[in-house]
């Protein structure tokens, strides 16, 4: 009983507590629910883990150097010219050894490493051996390999891979520098590169017809990791240059390729682009000599030279100018190596001064349009490496400049209502636009604890 008025006076006080923290509570902040991390975001912890290494007392900041294997060299001599101690050389290098065959390495194969240098007793940078904080190379084309080391001093080897998903880029722009290097520019691969240079190559000479400022708009598939890297590029779909527009279109519904097996491609009204002959038989090659009256280079007197000359570097690839059958292949007289194609409508092309015809390349072989088939040099009479180039109708030589040849199709009917359909698709994905995106071809640390600067080469 004695106890009772304090038992009393404490439930009380419970219990006005209690109704004070419910009245309250509605202004309390409501708890934060944080989605689950995504592939992306752990990779990117994961790279972060380096940054745990930032304050080693006795050591700078780290740095990142990247270094390529040289040809003869171990992965632990690599390491090694990062300036870090044998010790870690041989700690990293065995770290790898379960995800990599760290012995049959091959010369050029790339990585790089964070490296924090050690500090001389006054603080300044002094003798002795560099730390490495972590390393990281790539090992396929959406995986990456990376050791960092943990607080103990032991590397922990990491293996990333980046989720990949198919999409459709639109790539727009103006020229800058080359055509390879505009496309290269707003995500274009090598691939993409060619096959718009070759749709273009019988309707714009890259060397003459092209300028700084001039816009160009490519639409193709690609394979894209996270990071927004190209890992694998499709097949063009839409290109456009100086206005001219070319859409990629499936004539016989089966994956959109034609009887050759590459896409066939027509302007805005149906018409098959693909031109009779190509214009220039040689990328990005310069007119040296046209047709007509001139004087020999080597013979030093006037005659008639019945073709064009385009000047190009020994060994620079010949295309065929249209679909045909390998006439001639032999050394002719002043010509050198000679080659002669048989296209239809009694229209020949012809190619002379050649160093050496392409793998398979002989008479009664048939080709296609824009196929490899030689390369250019300097054989018979000639001062320098340049293709001649010849178009004969009806057994006669014609300028190749300014040649009538035949046109190509026109789609009609169902085929161009299904073309209309592909074509309206293309122009909404170009109404939405497309702007540049990050293809890196090498690995790059993401540490946070490295100076941003560029990586020094070792």
């Amino acid at each position: 009983m004695r106890l009772a008025p304090k038992v009393f006076t404490a439930v009380a006080g419970l219990a006005a507590l209690g109704l004070g923290w419910k009245l309250t509570a509605s202004d309390a902040p409501a708890p934060v629910v944080r989605p689950p991390l995504d592939a992306a975001a752990l990779a990117s912890l994961q790279h972060a883990a380096f940054a745990s290494a930032e304050a080693q007392p006795g050591f700078e900041r780290p740095e990142s150097i990247a270094v390529k294997v040289r040809p003869g060299e171990t992965l632990e001599g690599a390491v090694l010219r990062t300036g870090i101690a044998p010790g870690d050389a041989r700690q990293v290098v065995a770290a790898l050894q379960g995800a990599i065959d760290t012995v049959n390495i091959k010369a050029g194969m790339a990585f790089e490493a964070a490296v924090a240098e050690r500090r001389g007793p006054s603080g300044k940078m002094g003798a002795g051996s560099a730390r490495l904080i972590g390393l990281s190379m790539r090992t396929g084309p959406s995986s990456t390999l990376t050791v960092s080391r943990t607080f103990d001093g032991a590397m922990k080897l990491r293996e990333l891979e980046e989720k990949v998903t198919d999409e459709t880029k639109v790539a727009c722009g103006e020229m800058k520098g080359s055509f390879y290097e505009s496309v290269s520019n707003v995500g274009g691969t090598p691939a993409i590169v060619s096959q718009a240079a070759q749709l273009f190559s019988h309707k714009i000479d890259f060397s003459r017809d092209i300028h700084e400022g001039d816009k160009f708009c490519l639409v193709f598939g690609r394979k894209v990791t996270e990071s927004g890297r190209t890992v694998e590029a499709g097949d063009l779909e839409y290109a456009e240059v100086k206005g001219q527009k070319f859409y990629a279109f499936d004539r016989d519904g089966k994956n959109g390729n034609g009887p050759d097996g590459k896409p066939q491609f027509f302007d805005e009204l149906g018409k098959n682009i693909k031109g009779f002959l190509l214009r220039t038989p040689v990328d990005g090659a310069r007119i040296t000599s046209t047709f007509g009256q001139r004087k020999h280079p080597v013979l030093g007197y006037t005659r008639a030279h019945q073709g064009v000359d385009f000047g190009a570097g020994t060994g620079t690839p010949i295309l065929a100018a249209g679909d045909g059958v390998v006439l001639e292949a032999r050394r002719w007289s002043g010509y050198g190596n000679w080659l002669r194609i048989r296209h239809s409508g009694q229209w020949d092309t012809g190619y002379g001064h050649i160093s050496r015809y392409a793998p398979g390349i002989r008479p009664g072989v048939r080709v296609r349009q824009g196929q490899v088939v030689a390369y250019v040099g300097s054989t018979g009479l000639a001062t320098g490496p340049h293709l001649h180039y010849e178009v004969w109708l009806n057994g006669q030589r014609v300028n190749p400049i300014g040649a009538k040849v035949p046109q190509g199709t026109i789609l009609a009917g169902g085929e161009l209502s299904r073309f209309k359909t592909q074509r309206a698709h293309i122009d909404a994905l170009l109404a939405k636009g497309g702007g540049p995106v990050e293809d890196p071809s090498t690995p790059r640390l993401a540490l946070a604890s490295v100076e941003k600067k560029p990586p020094q080469l070792r």
